[in-house]
């Protein structure tokens, strides 16, 4: 009787563990991916479509087209993610707009997914190794937002009152369990 009742109270106990426990961790997303691939900011996607019924009608002078030449985003930081926590790659940069705005554009990101994943701008110097992993939060930092997906490009905008000279790194943020991803420099 005593092993019946134990092993029921073993099993209520795993039953309750994990109850907790998968929420929290959601180890299931150390097997998704989330790709994204948002263009430059400031540059317009070529169409190789037409909505146009129309036939295309071919006219005996060829008029050369005027360029048009579109102001390209200005590169103001730049920096190459490093590992933290999970295994993280991709280059960063902060870029003026010709509109005058801001944007964090993450290149070639490849981490783990995770959950509550944030793109930080930290004050924090770059620690490669295990000692870097929790630095990001103790001084200055600023959300831009969840991560968009663990793969591809993707654009974050900075706000206009933040200030980039306060800020000396990007970094992949798990807010669940307060540990960097992966981060980069800022130079």
């Amino acid at each position: 009787m005593r092993r019946r009742t134990a092993g029921i109270t073993a099993a209520a106990v795993a039953v309750v563990v994990a109850a907790v426990a998968l929420p929290l961790f959601q180890p299931w997303r150390l097997l998704t991916d989330r790709v994204v691939d948002e263009a430059l900011p400031g540059t317009a996607p070529i169409s190789t479509t037409s909505s146009s019924t129309t036939p295309p009608t071919v006219s005996a002078h060829t008029a050369k087209p005027t360029p048009v030449v579109k102001p390209r985003p200005k590169v103001l930081l730049t920096g190459k993610l490093i590992t933290h926590e999970h295994r993280t790659s991709g280059t960063v940069a902060v870029l003026a707009l010709p509109d005058g705005s801001r944007v964090l554009r993450i290149e070639n990101l490849d981490t783990s997914d995770g959950p509550d994943l944030k793109v930080w701008l930290s004050d924090a110097e770059v620690i490669a190794g295990r000692a870097g992993w929790h630095v990001f939060d103790d001084g200055a930092y600023r959300s831009l937002g969840s991560l968009k997906g663990n793969h591809g490009n993707q654009n974050y905008p900075i706000p206009a009152e933040v200030k980039l000279g306060d800020f000396r790194s990007v970094v992949i943020w798990c807010d669940r369990f307060n540990v960097s991803f992966g981060a980069a420099a800022l130079a």
